[in-house]
Formats: structure tokens, sequence, C-alpha cells
């Protein structure tokens, strides 16, 4: 779940079990990395796989170094660093393939390893294992422009493939603001600001090729096909996409595309209340206007926007907006938009219509991380990560934000809340166990304020580490069964990705 990790500690199963009965669940996060001599094989298996896995992709693509496993064993997010043991770097699915095939053999575990760009411990080698890094897996493959979609393989970023199709026309509007790979995108079921139009990943993967804890390989919607739609069978791509690595590799995804929009306007709008902005969020959407982009910032999280980007903005709960379509159908959508947001006692819109002044206004919206360190220099950030009904979205907004002033917690708020998805930026200094226990405390209170209000743990982040109480808060038992079962049918050994969604068998 949401909450600060100064370490994932090292604990035996019975130490932890013992003091299962008396601690909150939240607590079980803490204890995800047990002693390798309580799960995985001895040295020797190590050892000789080790050649095997060399013989499968070469000598310099299988690595041992302290640097390269710890840059392997952290993304993002505040879990401490575990590194696996070796970093194995297949230059295609075949390697990968084969490599798979060794660690079953082995028993050793397997993460998988796009970009790093994580938020939630999902590449933490908690036993050890081997880290399968995919970055060498880079080619941009079979665009059919006709159909408006795309194959890429797991090493390609989503700027890197924006920019191979610059001159089609075309382009890919999930955007999560990290230029994560897109196969990662996909294990996380990311999204990021333009989802309140073109949807998240989960709408937009049409087929995913994906290697399996055994190395079979398996096209979730058959092999080469990629049609806009399909009711043949179980939605075996969407089983994989938001799984993080723990039920296979995703070697390929075949993605679909849009048109780039003959125009694109933003506008900046300031309101005198957070409730004023969201409601204006809410009724925007309920008037039916197809805004692409709608994002909340709090005062708090302006005055770091304006001093961090060098921006002059009203120090006031504020909405970025933007807007796509043609030249005459976007006049009644901006019409209205304005409409909604002045009788909200929103400002009149400040608009960013050509490239670069819209380029520097998201850019200073992607920068909110760093604008809310340099809110605290020396300190340490986390962004939590919930969503809610659109319905509730004014209420839980303003109920966390008198959280945090009742706290004395500094936590500016920035979100998609076109979607109902919204961000505290924590910022707090780690060496002060009364802060980071405050945050602690505040992170869960907001978390199972969202389910509360029907809504979810994470909206974009993933489950990883330390939301695994939380997803079973979600999602219940019955529903935890059947998460269970699966993963034990596709990974009966436990080897892809342990320690994630799922809390330790025997935990």
């Amino acid at each position: 779940m949401e909450r600060w990790l100064t370490g994932v500690e090292r604990k035996t199963e019975s130490e932890a079990s013992s003091k299962t009965k008396n601690q909150n669940p939240c607590d079980e996060a803490q204890r995800c990395r047990l002693p390798r001599n309580a799960r995985l094989p001895p040295q020797a298996s190590l050892d000789g796989a080790l050649s095997a896995l060399r013989s499968v992709c070469g000598e310099d693509s299988v690595l041992l170094g302290e640097a390269v496993r710890e840059q392997h064993g952290r993304d993002e997010s505040v879990h401490r660093c575990c590194p696996p043991d070796v970093v194995v770097f297949p230059h295609c699915v075949e390697e990968v393939s084969a490599l798979a095939k060794v660690c079953h053999k082995h028993r050793l575990p397997i993460i998988p390893f796009g970009t790093g760009t994580g938020l939630e411990g999902g590449v933490s080698a908690v036993q050890g294992g081997v880290c399968f890094s995919l970055r060498k897996m880079e080619q941009v493959l079979d665009l059919h422009q006709e159909d408006f979609d795309v194959t890429v393989e797991p090493g390609v970023t989503r700027k890197a493939l924006n920019a191979y199709l610059r001159d089609t026309g075309l382009w890919f509007p999930v955007d999560p603001g990290a230029d994560a790979s897109l196969c990662g995108m996909a294990a996380t079921s990311a999204s990021g600001t333009n989802a309140v139009r073109y949807g998240t990943m989960r709408e937009n993967v049409l087929n995913l090729e994906v290697v399996l804890a055994d190395g079979t390989v398996v096209h979730t919607a058959g092999k080469g096909r990629h049609p806009r739609k399909t009711s043949a069978g179980y939605n075996l791509t969407n089983l994989f996409v938001g799984s993080e690595g723990t039920l296979g590799i995703l070697t390929k995804t075949t993605l679909r595309l849009y048109g780039v929009p003959e125009v694109v306007v933003s506008a900046v709008c300031s309101f005198p209340s957070v409730q004023s902005a969201v409601d204006s969020t809410v009724q925007i959407l309920q008037s039916g206007v197809p805004i692409a982009r709608i994002e909340f910032l709090d005062e708090v999280m302006v005055d770091a926007c304006n001093r961090f980007s060098s921006l002059s903005y009203p120090v006031t709960p504020t909405l970025f907006l933007e807007f796509h379509g043609s030249e005459g159908g976007l006049e009644g959508q901006v019409k209205t938009a304005e409409d909604i947001s002045q009788s909200n006692g929103g400002s009149d819109f400040q608009w960013a219509v050509d490239v670069e002044t819209r380029n520097l206004l998201w850019k200073a919206r992607h920068d909110a991380w760093y604008a809310a360190l340099a809110l605290r220099p020396g300190c340490k950030a986390y962004a939590t990560d919930v969503c809610v009904p659109l319905s509730r979205l004014p209420q839980i907004i303003v109920e966390t934000k008198q959280d945090l002033v009742e706290n004395r917690l500094t936590g500016p708020i920035a979100g998609h809340v076109g979607d109902g998805n919204f961000h505290c930026l924590m910022v707090l200094d780690p060496g002060d166990p009364e802060e980071v226990q405050r945050v602690h405390l505040f992170t869960e209170r907001l978390a199972r304020r969202a389910l509360a209000m029907d809504g979810t743990c994470t909206g974009e982040h993933g489950v990883g580490l330390g939301k695994r109480a939380l997803l079973c808060e979600e999602l219940g038992h019955a529903a935890m069964q059947v998460t269970s079962s699966l993963k034990q049918m596709l990974d009966p050994m436990n080897l892809m990705n342990p320690g994630k969604i799922l809390q330790p068998r025997g935990g």
C-alpha cells in the first residue's frame, strides 16, 4: 500500500508470523524479503545455471557486477534496492524463452526489467534470482498505418515510438510522464494525463507476446492478430496487462494508434477553492465535452510549480486543460468548458495555443515531482495514488486537504481528475521518525478513504510491494482466491517476480 519504506526488512518466516496477530495489515509490506536460505536454491544451482545462461545470450550479456545488479534492483519508488544475483540482456524472444527455461530448471526467480521508472518496487529482487533486462529488444515492428496499430518490442519507450511515428500522422497518446517502456507500461496498466480522452493501457493493448515461467511463448490474442475488437474467448490480453511481471515476461505488445489531432489548444483556469475546481471538472465531463486532458493542482502544487518552472500563475487551486479536435469542432467544446468554469467562480482561461507555450505548460505539470521536492531541499518524496468515482472526487480531495493540514504534512496534490485519479506528492524527512509515522498513518487513511468511497488503492502505479494488503481489502477473499489460483496455474513454482501483488505464500 501507500507508505514510506526506508528499507525492506529481512525477517525469517517465524519472526514475521509471530507478529502478524498484532500488526496492521500494511505492515505486511515490511516482510517481503525473506532470508535466501528460506526460498532460494543453494548457490551451486546459480553457479550451475550461469554457464547455461551464457550459452544462450553470450558472455557479455550475463553480468554479475555489483553496480549493474544494484541498478536493476530498484525503481523510482521509496522501496530499498534489492539487487538480483545476475542480470541478463536477451536480444530476442527466442533468447528470453531459452533463458526462462534455464531459470525454470534451476528454480531461479525471474524479474523482468524495462526502464526502471515504476513507483511501487516492482523490480526489486526480493528473493534474488535473475533480472531480465529487456532494453536490447528495441525494434518497432509491424506498423499498420491504415489499421491504426503497431507492434513493438519491450525496449521501445513511448517517446521513441512517437518519434518513429512523427511523419505518419499517427501517435500513441498514453503518457505516464516518465519515458517508460511500452511493455512496462502494459505490465503496470499505466495511464497518465491523456487517459480521460484516450484511455489507459488496458484499452490500448490489442495483443501481447508473453514468455511464461517455463519458457512457453503465448500470444494472448493469437499470433499476428490485431483486430480492433474481439469476443473470442477469455480476455487473456487484459489478464497480463497489470500483472507486473508476476505471470510472464511481455516480449511484444500490439498497440492502438490515433490520428494526430488537427488542432490542439491548452488553457489554465484558477479557482477560489478546491471544491469549485473539482466541481467544474465533474460538470465539464458530465456535459459531454471530449476533453483530452484536465489536470488539477492545488494551491501548494501551483506555488511549487511557479517556483520550479518560473511560472506566474495565481496561487490558488488550478485546472490545466487541453482540447483536441478540428478548428470548427473545438469552438463549442471550449465555450462549454469556459462557461462551466466561470459559473463555479473560475477565472478567464489563460490560453496556450502555440506548440512552445503548450510544451512549457505540460512540462511544468510533468515536473511537479521535482517541484514538490524543491519545497524542502534534502528531503525525499513519495507519490500516493488513489482513484475514486467522479461523483466522490470533490469529497475525497477536500477531506484529504483537511487531513494534510491537521497533521502538519507537506503533500501538494496533483491529479488526473478527469478520471478520478489524484496523487499527494508527500515530501518528508526520512531521518525524522515522528514525521515518517505521520506519513504512514496519512497514506493508510487516504487509501482506505478511497476504498470506502468505492474506489481503488491504485489508479495507475500498480500494487508492487507496498499495496498487497490493500489489494486484499479491495478485491475481497473470493476474488483473491481466484487471483492466487491463476498465479498458481501459470507459475506453480512462484518464479515470476515473486513477492509482488500477492502476499508471500505461507505469509
